[in-house]
């Protein structure tokens, strides 16, 4: 899987879930504006909030990643954008069933003073 540093994307409209790689791709190009082969991850997720899928480029060729819940539902909020740029730990908020848009973690400190 691609590393934690790299870009996340969360479309922000249902996906219809029959879609494979080549359906996500050119949701990729079309809605999110980017070029699918970049280092980043795109996560779609269906109108019943029920399954995610991510698909990521890896190396030389599209790898994809599908979750699906047997009982609860995937707490996305409802958000402005179209396309969504979701942080590391949001995106495992997410996953963990939490509304990654209420839960903070902590802030970033950097000291440069100590240097």
């Amino acid at each position: 899987m691609l590393a934690v540093k790299s870009p996340i994307y969360l479309a922000n409209f249902a996906v219809d879930m029959r879609k494979s790689i080549d359906g996500l791709t050119l949701l990729v190009v079309n809605h999110f504006k980017r070029n699918p082969t970049e280092e980043a991850m795109y996560v779609f997720c269906n109108r019943r909030r029920d399954k995610i899928k991510i698909l990521y480029w890896e190396r030389n060729g599209f790898a994809l990643w599908y979750k699906r819940l047997e009982q609860d539902r995937f707490k996305i909020p409802r958000l402005k954008e179209e396309v969504y740029k979701l942080e590391a730990p949001e995106l495992q908020w997410l996953l963990a069933g939490l509304d990654f848009s209420k839960v903070q973690g902590h802030k970033s400190r950097h000291y440069s003073e100590f240097f």
